[in-house]
């Protein structure tokens, strides 16, 4: 797959910091629009980071939409506990359901999207009370990773990055991607971003949403539950050719959401950097009819 996208995309956003409990958490905010509808906030998945979402923020802003992109916590440029405990699902969705407050505070509605192991984390925001216009489920799941090859390399990294940190882990990944034509169409400036901000993650922070991806229990019950309740609209996407969970996965956990589901064509686990026009269309036309009076 090839793509004109990536964390390295030009965009009008500023880096901006936002209050955290662990230091202050690292955004790129904006674009600002004219006349916004409501706040985006951003999470990425694991080893991601708030530039994951940069082929996003100038196009969110002119369909009139405030984008707040954030490295959680532990990742990149944001500072994150030596407690590999504190980086689970539930526990980061806390942070989150606390940035989620802080962000209200300018009047307008929040939204929350979350990509891969940030759905979890946004998932979890949810169940500790974030009161959001809306959830979006970007490429996660209703629960731990299935069996495949993301999961094998989680096994295989793990110890690694316990016993010898960070670099030699990534060192491991550069040698096995080594091999992938998509990893040697990649610019080497890109190649060089994707390592620095991976070595300058927390490595308690990298073992413990490891712990989550390996171990979170299915809470689509929970959720629905708590979406009925609220009001609150949802949304699964997925592109159509994810290798994390399957669509099989997460069309269901839409059906028990009570939420619609949508395929992003020509993408794979990434759609926000392997094909953000197709997603923005499908987010903006749901967004909007979630905010119309």
């Amino acid at each position: 797959m090839t793509t004109a996208f990536s964390q390295l995309s030009p965009h009008g956003g500023r880096r901006t910091s936002l209050p955290g409990r662990y230091g202050p958490v690292a955004a790129l905010t904006g674009p600002e629009p004219a006349d916004p509808l409501a706040t985006v906030l951003l999470l990425p998945g694991y080893t991601g980071s708030k530039e994951d979402f940069a082929p996003l923020l100038d196009r969110l802003a002119d369909a009139g939409f405030l984008p707040v992109a954030v490295d959680l916590p532990g990742q990149y440029e944001s500072p994150g506990p030596d407690d590999e405990s504190l980086y689970l699902p539930a526990t980061l969705g806390e942070v989150a359901a606390e940035l989620i407050g802080a962000l209200a505070a300018d009047d307008l509605p929040v939204l929350v999207l979350g990509h891969s192991y940030g759905g979890l984390v946004a998932r979890g925001a949810v169940l500790a009370g974030a009161q959001v216009a809306g959830l979006t489920l970007l490429s996660s799941g209703p629960e731990k990773l299935p069996q495949g090859f993301r999961l094998t390399a989680l096994a295989v990294g793990d110890p690694l990055l316990r016993d010898h940190g960070v670099e030699a882990a990534y060192t491991l990944r550069e040698e096995v991607s080594a091999h992938s034509p998509a990893w040697a169409a990649l610019a080497e400036e890109l190649r060089e971003f994707l390592r620095t901000r991976f070595v300058l993650s927390s490595a308690a922070g990298l073992l413990g949403m490891s712990a989550g991806l390996r171990t979170e229990p299915d809470l689509v019950d929970e959720l629905a539950a708590v979406l009925r309740e609220r009001e609150t609209p949802s949304i699964v996407v997925a592109g159509e050719r994810d290798d994390a969970w399957s669509l099989d996965q997460q069309k269901d956990m839409a059906r028990r959401l009570g939420a619609p589901f949508a395929v992003v064509e020509n993408a794979a686990h990434s759609p926000n950097t392997e094909n953000p026009p197709a997603l923005l269309e499908i987010l903006v036309n749901e967004w909007r009819s979630w905010l119309a009076p």
